[in-house]
């Protein structure tokens, strides 16, 4: 589970918009509000890399 306080500081590095934990088929991953890319979290660590999100 990712702690709220990491989430407040976290920012989408694509679009640098704020971004919320969603919990999709049982996994998290951190969406950002804005372009809506999904990047993944693996072992409780968001991997924030433009590289390794889903596009919406």
């Amino acid at each position: 589970m990712i702690d709220k306080e990491l989430l407040d500081i976290l920012a989408c590095p694509a679009c640098k918009a704020d971004v919320v934990l969603e919990t999709v088929s049982g996994q998290e991953k951190i969406a950002c509000t804005k372009c809506k890319r999904k990047y993944p979290v693996r072992d409780g660590i968001p991997i924030m890399l433009i590289d390794e999100a889903e596009q919406a």
